[in-house]
């Protein structure tokens, strides 16, 4: 099986992805809508890593969504069909009903294709309203932030994970 997106490494949590033909207009160029897709996929993958479950599943069980509620981008390299790219989550903020999660996508070459910051709103499922975040979500965030600070930096884009 080929696979175009996924995990490499837990800690700090990083996601390998490649640019497919599909997700670029006939020049080559990635669609602009198309970063936002890969940053909320990579939220999504993160969520699950969090709980060690799917991502709308867990958060099915724990009664609360994530939702956006800003999305930033910053663009510094040009992304081509077949690259490679690592996005790295940080978590930056973790505040009563938001928080924030910063994302680095580098090339193999090391550049910085792009960088964004997520900040997703907690609100009750089926309700959709906001909510403070559930103390499960709280933990897992804080929790992550702490083991990150510890760990050791990824593999590049194109390096082979021990």
């Amino acid at each position: 099986m080929i696979s175009t997106e996924y995990v490499v490494s837990d800690r700090p949590f990083v996601v390998r992805r490649q640019v497919r033909w599909g997700e670029c207009d006939p020049a080559g160029v990635v669609y602009t809508a198309t970063f936002s897709d890969y940053v909320i996929c990579v939220a999504e993958l993160f969520y699950g890593s969090l709980f060690g479950g799917t991502p709308q599943a867990v958060k099915n069980r724990h009664g609360f969504g994530t939702p956006t509620r800003a999305l930033e981008f910053d663009f510094r390299r040009s992304l081509w069909p077949d690259d490679v790219f690592d996005v790295t989550v940080e978590v930056a903020e973790i505040r009563t009903r938001t928080f924030t999660l910063l994302m680095s996508a580098r090339k193999a070459d090391d550049d910085i294709a792009f960088s964004a910051r997520l900040t997703p709103i907690c609100i009750q499922r089926g309700a959709r309203e906001s909510i403070e975040m559930p103390p499960v979500l709280r933990a897992a965030l804080e929790q992550y932030r702490a083991r990150c600070e510890h760990a050791a930096a990824p593999s590049l884009a194109g390096e082979i994970t021990p």
